[in-house]
């Protein structure tokens, strides 16, 4: 058994492990992840998803209904429009369920969604298994879209014996009418193979069929990012609003490919190669001036808190400072630590590992084996292992551990 650093400390034993020779031994997560987006409120729970509206989407509302006003068009108008933007939300939370239960279907459970004013996002908790199963979650949003557009025709034809093109450019024909092309553009726009947009992570489905996952996520990038460009130039000369929809496209683009090289680089490692071996603990009981004389006098930042021989709780550097900064260093920890965690095995993969830390609410597992802690993992561990993995590929000699405990895959 791997014992802790801290003087006096045992082996630590993690409640709720069945078994000690279970591969995996973590923690039952919350129920639901932290919203993606920081100034997001929740709206409601559909199908055990949670559904947030961004702070931005209220000014675009206000925008909406303040550019009415001062055009003269009257109060009617003004809420004929705020009318027609939240049923267009409506409907773009539709599109968003699409590939949230089409995912469902897979297997694959959605964290969240959220309304942002340039549209939705539906965060997944990972990519479908095969490239088949990615391309029908990335059609399932469209075919939404255009299946309420159909709805929509079917419904101004029996009302007006016709379906017009006069609202297709513009804000002329019935509410409905206009609603019912709208959603044909969200579906038009969502196929431009604009990653991560509906169209380009139909392109990298296509593209993975045909080679590694990795490279079809890099190639898909690269297009979104140059489709980002496109809306940006045609935004300057015909509308501003592509401007906005520009730079969100390319930086998700850019987010995505910098992900995707993170999961080349971290293939095949696992959490032993990323963790931190040589690390203290705290008692529920120390006061948080322990903890900042800890993290003062080397590298440890967050600290698994050990009630005796149990795993009781973490306590994070974010949740020290707050502790500080709200009652002082004579503070308990057990009054400033977090009780929800997620721990990890040795052998997990370090890529799972920290796709786990980003969708969670704690930015750090706690590392047990056989119900023993036998390190701890954070995103800047697996930041500084890639870091010194790349300067050991440029000088063909890595070693295999740096200073503070800290292990360096073979590169």
């Amino acid at each position: 058994m791997k014992e802790l650093t801290r003087a006096g400390s045992s082996p630590a034993v993690v409640p709720g492990i069945a078994s000690p020779d279970s591969k995996t031994a973590r923690a039952d997560p919350p129920h639901h992840s932290a919203p993606a987006f920081l100034w997001s409120w929740k709206l409601l729970t559909v199908a055990n998803i949670d559904v947030y509206v961004h702070g931005t989407f209220v000014l675009l509302i206000a925008f909406v209904g303040f550019n009415d006003l001062i055009a003269g068009r009257g109060l009617p108008a003004m809420v004929r429009d705020v009318v027609l933007l939240l049923a267009v939300f409506a409907a773009v939370v539709l599109h968003e369920f699409g590939h949230a239960l089409t995912a469902r279907r897979f297997g694959i459970r959605t964290l969240d969604i959220t309304l942002l004013p340039v549209g939705g996002v539906a965060r997944l908790e990972k990519l479908p298994d095969t490239p088949r199963q990615q391309l029908l979650v990335a059609l399932a949003g469209p075919a939404v879209s255009l299946a309420i557009a159909g709805v929509l025709a079917g419904v101004v034809t029996a009302i007006e014996g016709t379906v017009g093109f006069a609202s297709l450019g513009g804000a002329n024909g019935t509410f409905l009418t206009q609603l019912m092309w709208i959603n044909v553009a969200l579906a038009a726009f969502n196929l431009l193979p604009g990653y991560p947009m509906d169209g380009g992570r139909v392109l990298r489905a296509l593209l993975a069929m045909r080679m590694e996952p990795e490279l079809a996520t890099q190639l898909a990038a690269r297009v979104g990012q140059g489709v980002a460009v496109i809306f940006g130039l045609v935004g300057l000369l015909v509308n501003p609003l592509l401007v906005v929809v520009a730079v969100v496209v390319w930086l998700g683009a850019k987010a995505e490919h910098s992900l995707s090289t993170v999961k080349v680089a971290l293939a095949g490692l696992s959490v032993r190669q990323g963790m931190i071996t040589d690390f203290r603990t705290l008692s529920p009981k120390d006061p948080l001036s322990r903890a900042v004389e800890l993290t003062l006098a080397g590298f440890q930042q967050d600290f698994p808190v050990m009630d005796g021989t149990q795993l009781g709780g973490v306590l994070t550097h974010g949740d020290l400072l707050r502790g500080l900064s709200g009652h002082g260093a004579n503070l308990a920890v057990e009054h400033a630590m977090r009780s929800e965690f997620e721990t990890a095995s040795p052998a997990e993969s370090l890529d799972g590992a920290l796709t786990r830390m980003h969708q969670g609410k704690c930015p750090v597992l706690v590392v047990v084996e056989r119900r023993d802690v036998v390190g701890v993992l954070t995103v800047g561990n697996i930041g500084e292992l890639l870091a010194m993995a790349a300067a050991g590929r440029r000088s063909s000699a890595v070693p295999g551990r740096a200073g503070n405990g800290k292990r360096l895959a073979n590169a």
